[in-house]
């Protein structure tokens, strides 16, 4: 006898209506949350706030091209061109940066299409916005600075959104948050890529290292390993490509899905 039955043993015949619904409701419960976690265990937290997070890239963002922008830009221009965003298009970028790929998506786009950029840091806004208006793109971007889980779109605005090496910058429980967010403001069958380091491999020894190190130092070595691929299926996406990447000797993941309806 449960909590739930012992409670309600002599109780009329309308209390064990609720007592029904109590129970199914406790079930529906436990499996969304075995859902939610189960390709949790092994990814490391995010040890910072978003605050912190913004101040740091506000820091950085004049250098960012020099630093960690030089490890990522291969990647991230594979995972554009993997998305294969067409003339008129709407696309969105989360996490945009310095603007390398904004400025790719843009040009993409041409002169009927728009894109859009997300990011927390305003200096990086700030870059982005020089890069773009040098290349004389500016007409057919809008730039945003703010928190990428609570986007200020209508439902069903763009054809396509791009993440490159921001989805991991997210603390765990905000993953399927943030996906369910891109995936509102898509279209129906609207496309979504990511490229992200992976934990995949989780037995790598350079990949270990690397954790240690997001461990130890987290303002600074801030993106880690997650699951990708089944991030993207729990969130209800169809995956269309994966591809697997090694950047230098660290496993990453190129992933393209599709909004189902």
């Amino acid at each position: 006898m449960d909590y739930y039955s012992g409670m309600f043993s002599s109780a009329p015949r309308q209390v064990y209506v609720v007592y029904n619904c109590l129970r199914a409701w406790q079930s529906k419960l436990r499996k969304v949350k075995t859902k939610n976690q189960s390709h949790a265990p092994g990814i490391l937290p995010v040890q910072r706030s978003k605050e912190q997070a913004k101040r740091f890239y506000d820091r950085i963002s004049r250098v960012y091209d020099y630093l960690p922008g030089t490890f990522e830009r291969k990647y991230a221009e594979m995972a554009v061109k993997r998305l294969s965003v067409e003339e008129g298009e709407t696309v969105i970028e989360i996490g945009f940066g310095p603007g390398r790929c904004l400025k790719l998506l843009a040009e993409s786009v041409g002169k009927t299409g728009k894109a859009y950029g997300v990011d927390i840091s305003s200096g990086m806004l700030e870059v982005a916005r020089r890069r773009l208006a040098k290349a004389k793109l500016m007409d057919r971007v809008e730039l945003y600075c703010g928190d990428a889980t609570s986007l200020p779109y209508d439902d069903n605005t763009f054809d396509a959104a791009f993440v490159s090496f921001t989805l991991e910058l997210f603390d765990t429980p905000e993953i399927p948050k943030l996906l369910e967010e891109v995936k509102r403001v898509l279209k129906s069958q609207g496309r979504i890529g990511i490229v992200s380091m992976s934990k995949e491999n989780g037995k790598s020894l350079l990949l270990r290292l690397y954790e240690w190190a997001h461990r130890k130092w987290p303002e600074y070595v801030d993106c880690r390993p997650i699951y990708l691929e089944q991030s993207l299926r729990d969130a209800g996406y169809e995956i269309r490509n994966r591809e697997k990447v090694k950047m230098f000797g660290l496993p990453g993941e190129i992933v393209v899905a599709v909004k189902e309806r």
